[in-house]
C-alpha cells in the first residue's frame, strides 16, 4: 500500500546542503516510447559538468565516468544500477559535438525509460562528494498525481518542457541566465504598480501577447512563443520583488517559511492557469466571441465547470441543441494521470477534447485515451515529441478551433 509519507521521507533523506535536485517532466524521447535507441533523462551540459566535476576535461576526447543510480520510487526495492555518464566534447578535436549524455539504464525494464512514465514527473537527487569520487544519484518517479502535488509544494511548479535545480545548499551557478533575454524586463521597465501589488495572470500575458509574435504567426507557434514569454516576464517580476525582501533577512523561522509558502502558492496558481488563459486569448484572437462561441468554466450539470464549452452553457442545457455540434475542451498542462479527470465532466458530450503541453504519452496511455473518446489537442511544434504512432491521431490547436468555427450556425 503506497503511503505519501514515504515520499516525504525520500525528500527530507535527500534535503542537504550537499545534495542538489534536477527535476523534470519525463518526455518521450526520455524514455522509449519515442522509439530512441538511445534512450535516457536529458541532463543540461552545464549542470551535468557542475554535478559531476571530474567530466569537465576538455584535454581528453570524450571523457566519461560510471556512478550509481538508485530508483526508490518502485513498491519493491531495486539495488542501485552504474550508469555512464559521458562528455561528448569533439567540438575542442576539430569537430562539432559538444553535450552530454547519461547511458545505461538497462532498457525498457528501467522504471525511468518504461514507456508509461512518459509525462511522470522526476526527482534526481545527486549526492556531491569532496573526496573526488563521483556523485550518488537517488530518483523518484511520481506514480501519482499526489506524488507531483507533495513535491511541487517544496520545489514549485515543474512544467512539462522546463527543468528545475533545488538544493538546501548554495546553488550552483548553472540556471540559464534570462536576464536581458527575450521578455525579461529590467527593474526600470517594470510597472510601479506591479510593484506595490503583484499582478494577476491576465495583466502579465497581455504583456506577453504585447511583446509579440504578430497575429500573423500560426496560432500554435504563437501561443507556444507567448508562454515561454510570460514565463520570463514572471520570473523577472518576482525577482524584482522578492530578492530585497531575501536579501534583507527574516528575524524569525515562522517569517522565512510564510514567505517562502507565499513565493511557491504564487508559482503554482500561475502555472495552473498559465495554459487556459492563453488558450482563452487565442480563441478571441480568432474571432471566437465569448459568451456566444464559447464559454470559460461555465457551470453545468452537478455544479461542473469545465474549462471551455463551445458555444456555451446555454446551447448544452437546451436539450434541442443537437449534441454533434457540442464540444469541450478541457486543459492540463501535463495529463499523465489527470486526463481521466476529463471524462467525468459534461455528460452530454461523449467525444471530450484535452489540451495539453505534455512532451509525449506512452502508446498503451494512448489508447486507453482513444477508447475512453478523448482527444489530444498538441501544439504543433510538439507533435514530434510522441511517438510516430500517434502523431497522426493528435489535433493541433489551429485544427481544433478551425472544427469550432466549422460548428457555428
Amino acid at each position: 500500500m503506497y503511503f505519501l509519507d514515504e515520499l516525504n521521507r525520500w525528500m527530507d533523506d535527500h534535503s542537504d546542503p550537499q545534495v542538489v535536485w534536477y527535476l523534470k517532466r519525463l518526455t518521450a524521447n526520455d524514455t522509449v516510447a519515442g522509439g530512441s535507441n538511445q534512450a535516457g533523462p536529458y541532463i543540461p551540459r552545464d549542470f551535468l559538468l557542475e554535478v559531476f566535476p571530474q567530466l569537465n576535461r576538455r584535454d581528453v576526447r570524450n571523457p566519461d565516468l560510471r556512478f550509481p543510480l538508485q530508483i526508490d520510487s518502485v513498491a519493491e526495492p531495486l539495488s542501485p544500477i552504474e550508469v555512464r555518464a559521458v562528455w561528448y566534447n569533439n567540438q575542442f578535436f576539430g569537430g562539432t559535438r559538444n553535450e552530454t549524455r547519461m547511458t545505461g539504464f538497462g532498457g525498457a525494464e528501467s522504471p525511468l525509460l518504461n514507456p508509461d512514465s512518459t509525462g511522470a514527473l522526476a526527482v534526481f537527487a545527486f549526492h556531491r562528494t569532496d573526496d573526488g569520487k563521483p556523485a550518488r544519484c537517488f530518483v523518484w518517479i511520481c506514480r501519482h498525481d499526489l506524488d507531483e502535488d507533495v513535491i511541487e509544494s517544496r520545489v514549485g511548479a515543474v512544467q512539462p518542457g522546463e527543468w528545475r535545480m533545488w538544493t538546501t545548499g548554495p546553488a550552483p551557478a548553472i540556471a540559464a541566465d534570462l536576464r536581458g533575454a527575450g521578455c525579461w524586463l529590467q527593474p526600470d521597465e517594470i510597472p510601479r504598480e506591479w510593484l506595490e501589488q503583484f499582478p494577476g495572470g491576465e495583466e502579465i500575458i497581455q504583456r506577453a501577447v504585447e511583446a509579440g509574435p504578430p497575429l500573423t504567426h500560426d496560432m500554435d507557434k504563437r501561443m507556444m512563443t507567448r508562454r515561454v514569454c510570460e514565463f520570463q516576464i514572471f520570473q523577472s517580476l518576482e525577482e524584482a520583488v522578492e530578492l530585497p525582501v531575501i536579501r534583507a533577512g527574516f528575524d524569525s523561522i515562522e517569517s522565512f517559511v510564510s514567505r517562502a509558502q507565499s513565493i511557491l502558492q504564487r508559482r503554482k496558481s500561475r502555472s495552473g492557469r498559465s495554459l487556459e488563459l492563453h488558450a482563452r486569448v487565442i480563441f478571441r484572437e480568432e474571432g471566437l466571441v465569448e459568451g456566444t462561441d464559447f464559454e470559460f468554466q461555465p457551470k453545468i450539470e452537478g455544479g461542473k465547470a469545465p474549462d471551455y464549452l463551445f458555444p456555451g452553457a446555454a446551447a448544452y442545457d437546451d436539450a434541442g441543441f443537437p449534441v454533434e455540434r457540442l464540444r469541450l475542451l478541457a486543459v492540463k498542462t501535463s495529463c499523465k494521470d489527470r486526463w481521466r479527470q476529463v471524462l467525468n465532466e459534461a455528460n452530454r458530450i461523449q467525444d471530450k477534447h484535452l489540451l495539453t503541453l505534455q512532451e509525449g504519452v506512452s502508446e498503451n496511455q494512448f489508447r486507453e485515451m482513444r477508447e475512453a473518446n478523448l482527444r489530444l489537442v498538441v501544439p504543433r511544434p510538439l507533435h514530434t515529441s510522441y511517438p510516430s504512432a500517434v502523431r497522426t491521431e493528435l489535433m493541433s490547436l489551429a485544427e481544433f478551433v478551425d472544427e469550432v468555427k466549422s460548428l457555428r450556425s
